[in-house]
């Protein structure tokens, strides 16, 4: 009988183990925000990226029930609940406004919004702000972002408030180590979808550099 649980649990691990291998090439199938690095130093990077379209929805809460409430709005948008935007002639029948369903992207970043929070997607970059279907759902809302500078720490780990706030910190001290300029609240930045092992996460703490 011992045996026999032994061989189980080695068979539960050799899948778990697996499984968090197959993460990489399916995480690798998934739009990431394009960037280019000015410098590197570790897990330290400043990074240059480009304008950008993201999804957002604004929500109150603690961090953890409003990533977890605003994924789930944001999800609902890209998966179709959506209308697709038509240029109908003035002489034209009135037509049912078909939806569309959108590419999922990473991460999901998260940025607080004075006593709420704000939740985005990166939109596909093929779309335009004149391509991109429109929200039913009146919470969320489209928004295109200018190019911004980011000086970012990327780690590994749980998403808990306490990983979080461990390397903002650290975060926070390689700025002022290194004599930057950042303005506003950090941004913080997950890629990998829950069932990922810890060791094998990809999450980031941003803050924005003033030129």
């Amino acid at each position: 009988m011992r045996k026999k649980w032994i061989l189980t649990i080695a068979g539960i691990l050799v899948v778990v183990g697996v499984s968090a291998v197959a993460v990489g090439p399916v995480m690798s199938d998934v739009e990431t925000p394009d960037y280019d690095v000015v410098s590197s130093d570790g897990a330290f990077e400043v990074r240059q990226y480009p304008p950008i379209i993201i999804a957002e929805v604004t929500l109150d809460g603690s961090r953890k029930d409003a990533i977890g409430d605003g994924f789930r709005l944001l999800a609902d948008y890209i998966f179709g609940n959506n209308k697709v935007k038509q240029d109908i002639a003035m002489t034209a029948p009135v037509q049912q406004q078909k939806s569309t369903e959108i590419a999922m992207t990473a991460p999901v970043q998260q940025q607080s919004s004075g006593d709420e929070w704000t939740v985005s997607f990166v939109m596909p970059s093929k779309y335009s702000m004149e391509t991109l279907p429109d929200p039913v759902n009146q919470r969320v809302s489209l928004k295109q972002v200018p190019a911004k500078k980011y000086v970012v720490i990327t780690f590994a780990g749980t998403t808990s408030d306490e990983n979080v706030q461990e390397h903002e910190e650290k975060l926070k001290t390689y700025i002022t180590d290194n004599s930057l300029s950042v303005f506003g609240p950090p941004k913080y930045a997950f890629y990998n979808p829950p069932w990922t092992l810890p060791s094998m996460r990809r999450n980031e703490v941003m803050m924005e550099i003033q030129d």
